[in-house]
């Protein structure tokens, strides 16, 4: 699919209150269990900056297709508190500690993951921040070096028991 086909298939915009649940569901689509974040903790992360929510919505059915989403923080190092404390947020942060890249199975393999990744990456250079920083598992540190992050090596975390990847993404 192209990036016009992309945009002309679906809308770009901040998540609204009423989308948690869909929100919600699409999460535990997206992630097992032990990594999947929690409703209320979800819920908590939407009320608290909803701001940081990228949502991709699909024009014919005006449903969300997939998200991403984090917190602003000054740190630079990614710890698992990020996932379950959204007070740790910091509207005026120079980072951004991305916690969730969700896309519907349906809507996968199809450039819209790298869409958002794009959109959120502009949207908030143009916010003056400086990176952005995630985890993940070693069969996606490819897939996100495509997306321009750089791995800077095995991260401290230990969500959901796994062994993670920090990668960065400077804006800067």
């Amino acid at each position: 699919m192209t990036q016009q086909s992309i945009n002309e298939r679906f809308t770009f915009r901040e998540i609204y209150m009423y989308e948690i649940p869909q929100a919600i569901g699409i999460e535990q689509v997206c992630f097992p269990p032990n990594e999947a974040c929690s409703a209320q903790a979800m819920k908590e992360r939407i009320a608290c900056a909803p701001e940081l929510f990228l949502v991709a919505i699909e024009n014919e059915s005006g449903l969300l297709a997939g998200f991403l989403n984090g917190l602003a923080t000054d740190e630079t190092t990614f710890r698992d508190e990020f996932f379950t404390d959204a007070n740790l947020h910091n509207y005026d942060g120079k980072n951004i500690m991305l916690l969730g890249l969700d896309v519907l199975p349906q809507y996968r393999m199809q450039g819209l993951a790298r869409e958002l990744v794009n959109q959120y990456c502009a949207r908030e250079q143009a916010r003056g921040r400086e990176a952005l920083i995630l985890t993940c598992l070693e069969e996606k540190v490819e897939m996100y070096k495509k997306f321009q992050f750089e791995d800077d090596g095995m991260s401290s975390s230990t969500w959901g028991g796994e062994q993670w990847h920090q990668m960065t993404r400077r804006l800067k």
